[in-house]
């Protein structure tokens, strides 16, 4: 049988006591809370989600705070809990998460590959304790949840460390059961998120997941100036948020033409394909309308039947390696009708003439362009969710913090 213990506290103007229902004084472990009034409240907003959309330059500052060393052109991150050796023989990364956590994961995977030239698996965390995952000497597990309390994610964790594994974890919440139970982690001090659609945690956990890629590639190949370079672009990043924010008027005329249809597709490359898919699953979170994320190239090997005039396509069609590809894909869409919604690179004055919209974002590095260009599908989503008449903050079904399975 549970035992049950009953606790007694006496108050008093300058103290306070805990002690057991048989008198024997508890000390309780006393937590300060980081977070003050004003960003529990809207501020002047109509909605929690639309003041965390626009938190996000503020929330990436302090994702980055003191983790940056330029001299070294290198990441800071002591709360790994990893000696350097340890780091080194790092062979293989696992990253398992939920949701919208899954999508910054599978950007985690492009930037990890990237950067250090490490292999990296991501995995459904509902899926991964099934499935008698492979886990070797010099493989790192990293969970990622925003409220640390994930029930599925909770689980894959104590599956890993059951094989042995060294857990890692990636989390918002200070003192919740992933934070308390893993062996290291990163903070991404986005502040209390209300909203149940993940916004501002979502481009804080791409930007943890850039650090450790920055990391990882230092203590590998990876040139000083490469690592230098990277610091330098993550310092414009919430300047460059801020610029795209100012678009937001531009973003919901856009949203009120295409507010009333029923179906959406998404397409992305690269980097950006797993942009696709959470901008895809923010539209379905809060507007109900139907939409999947594809990479392009997939779009040819059936969703290109589904394309008429009455399919608008969102295309995250960047200046970068396979810009050209994704015009083709364009091209395709076009010559069926469909309207396309582009997210193109400030300059790009080309793609203009080939879209219906485009939302133009600035230029950065390759592998943090997913931190820009998932804010105008944010606001995209967003302004067409009310348009609709809908609860934004409080979709149907839905919940802040899954810890059912």
């Amino acid at each position: 049988m549970e035992r049950i213990l009953w606790l007694q506290m006496w108050l008093h103007p300058n103290e306070f006591s805990i002690s057991t229902i048989d008198k024997v004084e508890v000390t309780p472990h006393v937590q300060e809370i980081s977070w003050t009034l004003d960003q529990i409240e809207k501020e002047g907003f109509p909605h929690f989600m639309l003041k965390e959309i626009f938190e996000q330059p503020t929330t990436l500052r302090n994702a980055i705070r003191g983790r940056l060393n330029y001299e070294e052109g290198t990441a800071r991150l002591n709360g790994l809990n990893l000696q350097y050796e340890e780091l080194h023989l790092i062979d293989r990364v696992i990253i398992t998460a939920c949701g919208t956590a899954w999508h910054a994961a599978l950007v985690g995977e492009y930037m990890v590959e990237d950067a250090a030239s490490v292999p990296v698996e991501v995995e459904y965390a509902s899926e991964f304790r099934y499935r008698s995952p492979i886990i070797n000497e010099g493989t790192i597990v990293l969970v990622i949840s925003q409220s640390g309390e994930t029930t599925d994610t909770q689980a894959a964790l104590r599956e890993a460390k059951r094989k042995g594994a060294t857990v890692l974890g990636i989390c918002n919440v200070v003192g919740s059961t992933i934070a308390r139970e893993t062996d290291g982690g990163v903070y991404i001090h986005a502040g209390p998120e209300i909203g149940v659609a993940s916004t501002k945690a979502f481009t804080s956990q791409m930007t943890v997941l850039a650090l450790i890629s920055l990391l990882l590639g230092r203590m590998r190949t990876m040139s000083l100036e490469r690592g230098r370079k990277i610091i330098d672009a993550m310092k414009k990043l919430p300047e460059q948020m801020e610029r795209i924010l100012e678009n937001d008027s531009y973003i919901k005329d856009i949203a009120e033409k295409y507010y009333q249809k029923n179906n959406f597709l998404y397409l992305g490359r690269g980097f950006n394909f797993p942009i696709a898919l959470e901008g895809a699953l923010k539209l379905k979170e809060i507007s109900y309308i139907h939409a999947e994320g594809y990479p392009a190239a997939e779009m040819k090997h059936g969703p290109i039947a589904l394309i008429d005039e009455n399919m608008p396509v969102v295309v995250i069609a960047l200046k970068d390696k396979v810009h050209d590809k994704v015009l083709s894909n364009i091209a395709e869409i076009k010559a069926r009708r469909g309207k396309v919604i582009a997210v193109a690179t400030e300059g790009d004055d080309e793609i203009a003439d080939k879209v219906d919209h485009v939302i133009y974002i600035p230029e950065t590095l390759e592998m943090l362009t997913p931190i820009l260009s998932t804010i105008p599908l944010q606001l995209l989503a967003y302004h067409m969710a009310v348009l609709r008449g809908c609860n934004v903050d409080q979709p149907r079904n839905l919940a802040k913090s899954v810890t059912v399975e």
